[in-house]
């Protein structure tokens, strides 16, 4: 239960004076709904402003304070500017100019012939000095000069840089001084202020101590959650599996295993003959055969006599892990069910009958398999694909299901940046799949101009004339669901009218009978082109479609072209990926899509990504989930990162239970940070 003295900060945020219903949505746009969002909600840059005597000291461009005197006010015609025309104490003459209003709340603010104290950017009109829109007016100089370094917050529409700051300072006066939890001597040797202090000044100017510190706070309330997560399960009970290999020298493999499947599948081995359970994420380029080592391991669970379950973020995904895991294991004799929110009826009870009797040995599904109705004979081993789908906290809750804690397996398709695993898995053993099977072809991946665009709707057409298949993916025109659909409905509509029926449309947003039935026809071969957005990001797996188009290719990231590429090229034939590039092209996206056509390598390609990306776009959000950090940049994550997770293990290993002075200040910090699941977790509670 969070402590008391941090509820203020969990206050709603209309508990600040001024903010309403009409605020609460664009407040709501940028997460800004408690009064710690406001305190935490630090600025992209701060106006530097330099006090002028006079404008002959000023530079067109500059931002400035100075002293200006009202002499006459001029109207324009229609919808026109109003302009109030001033001079310095040196005689010189600027207009302030405001659009879109009457001038009334300009006469008020710049009374003829009384001097004002104006802070803005000087800039220029024809030969006219002009101040568009002050950034301030103030009848003494003390307010105005006192605006020299300021803010520049990130908006939502709706909201202005003035009412956002104003809201910023009332949640800090509900900031007060906290315990310490940082080491003494890392304070000492980074000179970085209290952690009230270092909010105060990171509002306040550029402090990088003060932005350092903040970030370092949740980067060590995130590993220290994590690690506490981590030694949490070694103290738990798990049943250790031991197979005896009479179903896994059953499988009937068209290929042999790599040496990274195999290092992978002994590792998870060693880990199932544990008492403790394991935890272990099993990370893997697109094709590098994941699947293969997550039914070795849970096949390893049904020799020990105990039940296994895949758990996937999507139906397409459960549906398609259903297919292939019945498919690979058809020799072993193993039972293997699907079970999704959709089946009702008898089907689900009967599935929940098997479940409980133990005739099911394996159970794939979406978060159907762990509602509360489901009930396990014996369940001892759980994969959770697509890892990054789901949090921590998901992680934990799927652990309760089992008599005993059950071995976890979490698989992830998008290849993760070394500097960033600790970030997100610091509680969990990693597995690398980095070798790929042998055999598979390289893709061919070529960059084509938008306008050839009636060229690549021709190759299409020959393309599927000769049996073969191929998706078409549409853009993420902007940060927005409905935005995509329109944009896959129109494109599908086109390639429709073109081709015929023989044109499938999925989206996220279609009913799931609808989005089942046309995967379905595509993936039986009875249509020949699925058009869609990055819903089939992951897990859609049709061997005869060899021709991937991206449109409007650079306004992925690298990440997401790597994992949207990857759905081809899973077959005997050829592949080919055509990136639909825009006609205005930036030099990192000249550069992304450069990479494309250079290196098949997902890791490589993810350590690229986050270069270009940097801090803004940490991992993408696109393709991977939400970052756990909203205060630490890409740059401070891989400085201070390593830092935080020693300070966190000396923590742990020497205050086990973190109690005394420090520990209770850890507390407090995984409270602040929302890591309540690793106080859960704390010796003694």
């Amino acid at each position: 239960m969070r402590p008391d003295r941090l509820n203020p900060l969990f206050a709603a945020a209309d508990s600040l004076k001024g903010v309403g219903p009409g605020l609460a949505r664009p407040l709501e746009r940028l997460g800004l709904t408690r009064v710690k969002d406001f305190a935490y909600h630090l600025p992209d840059r701060f106006v530097q402003r330099r006090a002028v005597a006079d404008l002959d000291e000023a530079g067109v461009g500059e931002n400035i304070v100075v002293a200006l005197t009202p002499l006459e006010y001029r109207s324009s015609a229609g919808r026109g500017p109003f302009r109030v025309l001033a001079a310095d104490s040196a005689g010189n003459v600027c207009a302030l100019t405001y659009f879109g209003r009457n001038g009334g709340w300009a006469k008020k603010q710049l009374p003829l012939g009384e001097t004002r104290w104006i802070a803005g950017r000087l800039d220029q009109f024809g030969q006219t000095l002009q101040i568009v829109h002050p950034d301030h007016v103030a009848e003494g100089s003390d307010l105005a000069l006192g605006q020299l370094v300021e803010p520049v917050y990130p908006l939502s529409e709706g909201l202005t840089q003035g009412r956002l700051a104003a809201l910023v300072q009332l949640a800090l006066a509900h900031v007060q001084p906290l315990p310490e939890w940082i080491e003494p001597g890392l304070l000492g040797k980074f000179q970085w202020p209290a952690w009230a202090d270092a909010l105060a000044l990171a509002h306040r100017s550029e402090h990088p101590a003060a932005r350092d510190r903040l970030a370092y706070d949740e980067l060590l309330a995130n590993s220290l959650a994590l690690l506490l997560v981590k030694e949490s399960n070694r103290t738990r009970v798990g049943t250790p599996l031991r197979g005896d290999g009479r179903l896994r020298g059953k499988l009937q493999l068209p290929f042999a295993l790599t040496g990274a499947q195999a290092r992978s599948i002994a590792e998870i081995e060693g880990d199932l003959a544990q008492t403790a359970p394991m935890l272990r994420l099993l990370q893997g380029d697109v094709g590098s055969g994941k699947t293969v080592v997550a039914l070795e391991a849970m096949l390893i669970a049904v020799e020990a006599g105990t039940q296994a379950a895949l758990l996937a973020p999507t139906e397409i995904l459960a549906r398609q892990h259903h297919v292939t895991l019945t498919r690979m294991a058809a020799g072993t004799g193993v039972t293997i069910a699907l079970l999704t929110g959709r089946d009702k009826g008898r089907v689900r009870e009967s599935i929940l009958m098997g479940l409980l009797d133990g005739s099911i040995d394996m159970i794939v599904g979406t978060h159907a398999i762990f509602q509360d109705t489901v009930s396990y004979k014996h369940l001892a081993m759980v994969v959770i694909d697509e890892q990054h789908r789901f949090g921590v906290g998901q992680r934990l809750m799927l652990t309760q299901k089992g008599k005993r804690t059950p071995h976890c397996l979490a698989m992830t398709a998008t290849p993760i940046p070394r500097t960033l695993t600790l970030a997100q898995y610091g509680e969990m053993d990693v597995s690398r799949l980095d070798e790929m099977p042998p055999g598979r072809q390289p893709i061919d991946t070529r960059v084509v101009a938008v306008e050839r665009l009636d060229d690549v709707v021709g190759a299409i057409g020959r393309h599927i004339a000769t049996g073969q298949q191929a998706y078409w993916v549409c853009p993420m025109v902007r940060e927005s669901e409905t935005d995509d659909i329109a944009a896959a409905e129109a494109r599908h509509a086109e390639l429709q009218a073109r081709f015929g029926d023989t044109v499938v449309l999925v989206h996220g947003q279609l009913r799931p009978e609808a989005k089942d039935a046309a995967m379905e026809r595509f993936a039986s071969g009875q249509a020949s082109l699925l058009v869609a957005t990055t819903v089939i990001e992951v897990g859609v797996d049709v061997p005869n479609a060899t021709l991937m188009v991206i449109e409007q290719a650079e306004r992925f990231g690298l990440a997401q072209l790597h994992q949207l590429r990857g759905r081809v090229g899973r077959g005997a034939e050829k592949s080919t990926c055509l990136l639909l590039r825009g006609a205005a092209l930036s030099e990192t996206g000249r550069e992304r899509l450069a990479l494309m056509r250079e290196t098949q390598d997902g890791f490589r390609l993810a350590e690229e990504d986050l270069r270009l990306r940097g801090g803004g776009e940490l991992l993408g959000t696109r393709q991977s989930g939400d970052t756990p950090f909203r205060v630490a940049s890409l740059e401070q994550i891989q400085r201070l990162l390593p830092i935080a997770h020693d300070d966190a293990r000396l923590l742990v290993d020497r205050d086990g239970g973190l109690t005394g002075e420090r520990g209770e200040a850890a507390r407090l910090l995984l409270y602040l940070f929302e890591r309540d699941w690793g106080v859960q977790l704390l010796r003694g509670g």
